[in-house]
């Protein structure tokens, strides 16, 4: 082939690539802000791996609570089959699944208006998921996100991380879901979902639906500690993290903590000034308000009497919530019976879909 037209082919391809991005965007931006009479379907779900932290709600629990006034279904599943990628101590793997669902409940899930339940409790899960495992190939999970970051960081990695994206795209295909929420750093998980859906389409006949991306519009919330990474429940600096079950002693001692710089103004300067803006932004979130109307707010303060502002925003929106949790967790046998009322509502969905691709694909 001529080098002229090995040109125009990557450019043909660069085209292509850049067009489906913008197809999942304008999906992204066409949301319907009211309840959805066209059947869509939201499906999300959560790794059981402790108490979510602020930067959680804010980025994706948050929006989960209002989408269930904005589609007509709604399923959030606590993804335990996905958290034993990493080794988990039985015991507290059961009470991180009730702490899990307290916290949803407690930030605002209600299961009346949408299904919240236990993964490893719908066995469809799995089973479709070894179903799609059969038409993936190994260099394009050898290439996800998931892998290379977390085998990099032990040098190898198990079966499970390998294919936890195939399970991924199970857990989503199985309720023939339309929306899913996820962060930027999960599209290419997504797409996996999408072309799996197309894989099986082409082989099987048309069944499954491609699900579209949701992408959360709050800024991701930064470490208090290291404003130049996201916050994490896993980060060893104890004051670099925010918790839902933080009192407001922990909250105001965090954020007096948190990293600035020795400029005393308060600006909006992400790559200049990143703990500062961390702050503005986190500031923004909870109270509901604009970047620029925080600022404004900020008028006058140096950033050290503006860590207090912040904080009190931050401690008027979480209080309830951590109180609401405290609730909860004492009840744990409400805990259990939202999760088995939940498991019967996914299991009604799940089973039929698996029954027809089972015959779809020769089982029966």
């Amino acid at each position: 082939m001529a080098l002229s037209a090995r040109r125009n082919v990557k450019r043909l391809l660069c085209f292509i690539q850049k067009n489906s991005l913008q197809k999942r965007l304008i999906c992204n931006e066409k949301l319907p802000r009211t309840k959805d009479p066209l059947g869509s379907r939201v499906f999300s779900g959560i790794q059981p791996t402790g108490v979510p932290h602020l930067g959680n709600y804010l980025g994706a629990l948050e929006s989960w609570v209002s989408m269930q006034n904005e589609y007509s279904s709604v399923l959030y599943s606590i993804v335990d089959l996905h958290s034993i990628t990493q080794p988990q101590d039985p015991q507290l793997l059961r009470d991180n699944i009730l702490d899990m669902a307290a916290s949803l409940l407690a930030c605002g899930i209600d299961p009346t208006r949408s299904i919240l339940f236990q993964q490893s409790v719908v066995s469809e899960h799995t089973e479709l998921s070894w179903i799609l495992g059969c038409l993936t190939s190994m260099p394009r999970l050898r290439h996800l996100p998931q892998w290379k970051m977390k085998s990099k960081q032990k040098s190898e990695g198990s079966v499970g991380l390998y294919t936890y994206p195939v399970l991924q795209a199970a857990d989503i295909l199985l309720y023939k879901s339309t929306h899913v929420p996820v962060g930027e750093d999960q599209i290419q998980h997504l797409e996996l979902a999408q072309d799996l859906a197309r894989i099986f389409n082409n082989k099987y006949g048309e069944f499954f639906p491609e699900p579209c991306a949701l992408l959360s519009s709050t800024r991701k919330i930064k470490s208090l500690r290291d404003p130049t990474s996201k916050m994490s429940k896993s980060d060893s600096q104890k004051l670099a993290t925010i918790f839902l079950t933080d009192t407001p002693e922990d909250i105001v001692f965090k954020i007096r903590r948190a990293v600035t710089d020795f400029t005393s103004e308060v600006t909006f300067d992400p790559e200049g000034r990143p703990g500062v803006a961390n702050l503005v932004s986190l500031h923004a979130a909870v109270s509901g308000q604009t970047v620029e109307h925080v600022v404004s707010l900020a008028r006058g303060l140096d950033t050290g009497k503006y860590k207090n502002l912040v904080a009190e925003a931050v401690v008027q929106r979480l209080e309830p919530i951590r109180l609401e949790i405290q609730r909860l967790r004492e009840d744990r046998g409400h805990l259990k019976s939202v999760l088995v009322e939940g498991e019967a509502k996914a299991r009604s969905l799940a089973s039929p879909v698996m029954k027809e691709v089972r015959k779809l694909v020769g089982f029966s």
